[in-house]
């Protein structure tokens, strides 16, 4: 069989060109197609970077430029609506602090190391459809153009053409009853350190929020909320009337209530509703596989998204390597990641539920909090398999 010489990626967000990078360093030829016109400068709101997100990233070179523009986290503590901590977990020991970072912030990190990678981009690509050969695969965009490798790498979100193409009935992404908001308050709650996050299972929605370096705190918050509402439905409505619904969901919750009295509308940003990816049945088909977020979106609720989609990445590379048939390649980097993701896609859809949960459920786990998180809901038992992941690039794969 011959060796893969040269992949297609599809998706230029994180996932695919983490991908790429992976790939170059794995001796395999890629280049990018991203469906939207441009690249994705300045957009993005703030996201969390786990420790096991850091280490895949350092098998692409690129874990010491992402420390230098994230803000560390060494300190997670869960509040009560009155912001007094039940508990706090300061990290793995020997594992480095996780960071908040700016999505376009990365992005750019990113795009620079592509260019001196020699790894091309082409924006406008919309795929719509793929034809396979025994040598080879064929992607066609909706601009009439073609591109011709190996195999092709579908890394592009949890609305995945690719995944269509592997399997027309795989499952799309399922709202869990959750709008997603956040941005910058000029109030500081007294006490803050910079490097701790703060959760809060609020009377009436979750809230989170961490004081920045440079003065401020950058907030978060998960409304319950039934039906669908893409990001650009509700961007429809003026910030200040979110902020005015966010103020009114809040009130009595320290200190969300003083956070969100002196937010600034120009910096909130919103997802709409938030979603998750329930189990995709299959992640290849010939030679087409999926990456990241089109196999495996567990919410923003798992604070792993970026860091399981790079760790995918770094995979996925691996196996291409060591294995020279596609077929085995994919079925060995499905057999590494399938039960690790779902199983933190499982966690956050318990997570998911909580936050929607209505006041009654949600005074009664207020209640069980405390002891839960002395016993049996642990941060180190929860957090330790998961940050402490670690991939070896120079272990052969064989499969």
């Amino acid at each position: 069989m011959t060796p893969v010489r040269k992949a297609l990626v599809v998706g230029g967000g994180i996932a695919g060109p983490v991908t790429a990078l992976a790939l170059h360093r794995a001796g395999i030829e890629a280049s990018i197609h991203e469906a939207y016109a441009t690249a994705a400068d300045g957009v993005g709101g703030v996201f969390m970077l786990a420790p096991n997100g850091l280490d895949a990233l350092r098998a692409v070179g690129l874990d010491q430029e992402v420390q230098a523009i994230g803000q560390p986290i060494r300190q997670m503590v869960i509040d009560d609506p009155r912001g007094r901590p039940l508990a706090a977990f300061g990290g793995v020991p020997g594992l480095p602090p996780g960071l908040v970072l700016q999505r376009s912030d990365l992005y750019a990190v990113l795009q620079r190391r592509l260019r001196e990678r020699g790894i091309p981009v082409t924006y406008g690509r919309r795929l719509v459809g793929a034809q396979e050969r025994p040598d080879g695969v064929t992607a066609v965009f909706a601009d009439g153009s073609t591109a011709d490798g190996d195999v092709l790498i579908g890394a592009d979100g949890v609305r995945s053409a690719v995944r269509t193409l592997v399997d027309p009935a795989a499952p799309g992404p399922a709202d869990v009853g959750l709008l997603g908001f956040g941005g910058f308050s000029d109030h500081v709650p007294a006490g803050a350190a910079h490097d701790a996050m703060h959760f809060a299972n609020g009377r009436r929605a979750f809230f989170g929020w961490w004081a920045l370096p440079d003065g401020g705190t950058a907030w978060f918050s998960n409304l319950p909320h039934r039906g669908t509402t893409t990001a650009a439905e509700t961007r429809g409505t003026p910030a200040a009337d979110w902020l005015s619904r966010l103020r009114e969901q809040h009130a009595g919750d320290a200190p969300a209530e003083a956070v969100l009295a002196a937010a600034r509308p120009d910096t909130l940003v919103s997802v709409g509703s938030m979603h998750i990816l329930p189990r995709v049945p299959q992640w290849h088909r010939g030679r087409l596989v999926l990456v990241g977020d089109s196999a495996h979106a567990p919410s923003p609720s798992s604070g792993q998204g970026a860091s399981l989609a790079a760790e995918s990445a770094v995979q996925l590379a691996r196996c291409l390597r060591d294995l020279p048939d596609p077929a085995a390649a994919f079925a060995a980097y499905e057999g590494l990641r399938r039960a690790r993701v779902e199983k933190i896609v499982a966690q956050a859809e318990r997570t998911n539920n909580e936050k929607a949960a209505g006041p009654v459920a949600r005074a009664a786990m207020r209640l069980l909090a405390p002891v839960a998180l002395r016993t049996f809901l642990r941060p180190e038992k929860m957090f330790g398999p998961v940050h402490g992941h670690r991939i070896d690039w120079a272990e052969p794969v064989t499969g």
